[in-house]
């Protein structure tokens, strides 16, 4: 993005896909005040939404709306900031903002860029513009208690407050450093210096290490069904989804490669892939849906092992992490006594054992998703930063020999990478990728 297209006024439907019942039309820049006043003849009082007509440039009526303005620095964005609530109708939309956009100075907004210029005028760290953007995103519940909680600034406050320590340990070495003869700077303060840094190497690493938790929120938690042909896979599969996903059939083999749904169990986003039936087999092609499904199955959070109770086949050991053992078609053992050794017994036909085994997923994914008010790393950038901060950190205590100029360097260094978490030292080659990932109007 040009450093001179930040003086544009910027102009976007903020309120998604037409039609609609309304459409919210925002602007943000310096033509701000002379757009509202010639759409809505005056300019309303600030923050205080008034209806009325909306024209266009030959003074015919557009439609009736509402009108606000939020006068700088009082706004999202930090600059004058405007909104048209119209019908959302797209044509009433389509010309709202060709009438906008003829205004000298206005233009189309590019993705993201409300929120960029409220991150260049104060009003956003990247923490929190990231946690925006997950929200705009979220698809369950728990995602989105998630997403408000990470916008908090509980992640800006610790990463600063492990950034100030940094600097402060950095500052006593290098006052040994150049006063060492002075009489008000303590002797050998190195030995406590590394003893905190120490500590605050170990506080990243464990930190760093929830972001799995972070990962499996965002992107589900992942069930794998594994099993002989004709175990029940697919149909397990279709009586989670409540719906035909995959295909069903006595003949087996076939699933021949992953078949994946994504459900959303009491809030959380759970993932559960089907599989091809392990068997020994010739067909090519079978064979490598079988190899996808061991490889899968090692990475998956939870691995279901089917086992038709009827006529129960092995299929061999796995590497799996945690897996159930599933003895499925209960409905078909008539009065036969049901066999020992199963996690769960269930019926895709009768419904029977369904509900417990939903029930059980869901206490499973709920222990493995982050708990109320848990400040995790969320992204992959996140975790990256931290790590670079932790090797600059332990590059400093294992240097005794490089001398304390070196040291303090890479304090310094390990400092930078935790402020370019928040965005407090310089991140510009990161920020179209970061506000790339935005919605047009955000």
């Amino acid at each position: 993005m040009q450093r001179n297209a930040s003086r544009d006024t910027i102009v976007a439907l903020s309120s998604g896909q037409l039609p609609s019942g309304v459409a919210v039309v925002r602007l943000s820049g310096p033509k701000v005040r002379d757009a509202i006043i010639s759409i809505a003849n005056s300019l309303p009082a600030p923050r205080i939404a008034r209806f009325g007509s909306l024209r266009l440039a030959d003074g015919s009526l557009l439609d009736q709306g509402l009108t606000l303005f939020f006068p700088a620095p009082n706004s999202f964005t930090g600059e004058d900031c405007g909104e048209f609530q119209v019908h959302g109708g797209r044509a009433t939309v389509d010309v709202l903002l060709r009438t906008i956009c003829a205004i000298p100075g206005c233009r189309l907004a590019l993705a993201g860029e409300f929120s960029r210029r409220a991150f260049e005028h104060g009003k956003m760290d990247l923490l929190a513009v990231e946690a925006t953007a997950d929200i705009v995103t979220a698809e369950t519940e728990a995602q989105r208690r998630f997403a408000v909680q990470n916008g908090t600034g509980a992640h800006a406050a610790l990463y600063a407050d492990w950034r100030n320590r940094l600097i402060r340990s950095r500052a006593f070495i290098e006052a040994e450093l150049d006063f060492s003869d002075e009489g008000d700077v303590p002797g050998s303060v190195s030995d406590q210096v590394w003893q905190e840094i120490s500590e605050l190497c170990r506080d990243v690493e464990v930190h760093s290490l929830g972001y799995g938790k972070a990962e499996m929120l965002r992107d589900g938690f992942d069930i794998v069904l594994i099993g002989a042909p004709n175990s029940g896979k697919s149909s397990l599969l279709n009586a989670l989804a409540r719906r035909d996903v995959a295909i069903v059939t006595a003949e087996p083999g076939t699933t021949r490669d992953l078949v994946e749904v994504v459900l959303d169990i009491d809030g959380l986003k759970v993932r559960v892939t089907d599989t091809a039936g392990i068997r020994e087999t010739q067909g090519l092609v079978e064979q490598l849906g079988i190899e996808r499904a061991r490889s899968r199955a090692g990475k998956a959070g939870l691995v279901l092992v089917l086992e038709d109770m009827t006529a129960p086949l092995p299929i061999g050991s796995l590497a799996a992490p945690e897996s159930w053992k599933i003895g499925t078609k209960a409905d078909l053992l008539g009065r036969r006594r049901q066999p020992a050794g199963y996690d769960f017994i269930v019926s895709c036909v009768s419904g029977e054992g369904l509900a417990e085994l939903l029930e059980a997923i869901s206490r499973k994914a709920k222990d493995a998703a982050p708990t109320m008010g848990e400040v995790l790393p969320w992204r992959l950038r996140h975790v990256e930063l931290l790590a670079e901060c932790r090797r600059h950190m332990e590059t400093a205590l294992s240097g005794r020999e490089a001398g304390l100029e070196l040291r303090s360097e890479e304090l310094r260094l390990a400092a930078n990478a935790l402020g370019r978490i928040s965005g407090a030292v310089d991140v510009e080659d990161l920020l179209d990728v970061i506000f790339g990932q935005f919605c047009i109007g955000k």
